[in-house]
This record gives C-alpha cells, sequence and structure tokens, in this order.
C-alpha cells in the first residue's frame, strides 16, 4: 500500500464538517505536578483551519456555517475523527458537535 502524503492544505471538509486543529493538552496540575502521557485528558479545544460548505437545505440551497476560520471552538468530547497530519493533531468534525466558540 502506498503512503498518502497530506498537508492541511489539501483537506476539504465536505458538508457541515469543520477542520480543528487541537490544542496542546495541560502537561501539569495546578498545583505543580507533571502529568504523563497516561494521565493527559484528551484536549476539547482547538482552533478552525478549514470549513465545509455548509449543509444542504431542502430546496438545494446551503446552510452557511456560524464558526469561520481562525475561531477558538469548544466540542465535545468524543465528537470526530482523530486525525494525524506530520506531529500536528486534528479533528474533523460536524458542526452540531461545537458547544461554544471561545475568546
Amino acid at each position: 500500500m502506498a503512503a498518502v502524503s497530506l498537508s492541511v492544505s489539501t483537506v476539504k471538509p465536505l458538508g457541515d464538517r469543520v477542520f480543528v486543529k487541537v490544542s496542546a493538552s495541560e502537561e501539569k496540575t495546578a498545583g505543580g505536578l507533571y502529568l504523563p502521557d497516561t494521565a493527559k485528558e484528551k484536549p476539547q479545544v482547538g482552533e478552525v483551519v478549514a470549513l465545509g460548505p455548509g449543509k444542504r437545505n431542502d430546496d438545494g440551497s446551503r446552510q452557511e456555517l456560524e464558526v469561520t476560520v481562525g475561531d477558538k471552538v469548544l466540542y465535545s468530547k468524543y465528537a470526530g475523527t482523530d486525525v494525524k497530519l506530520g506531529t500536528e493533531e486534528y479533528v474533523l468534525l460536524s458542526e452540531k458537535d461545537i458547544l461554544a466558540v471561545v475568546n
């Protein structure tokens, strides 16, 4: 099987999908203890890097997405599909799995 080389610019989500770059997880606790990789929780915050064209309505028109590229978003813990490109981690998820835009 041939290896496929992908970059963020080659990923174009379809429908109401959103491609999010996952933020780094916490390295240490509030008390100053360093966490091993097995104890870290999966981050739920990331930055939107690519958007699909939007969900198709019954009349055939597209419904615009509520988020834009560059937004920092909070998403459901077990939502989406994890994707690793190089050393960076991304998640591909539906717009309905985005809970909030964070400042």
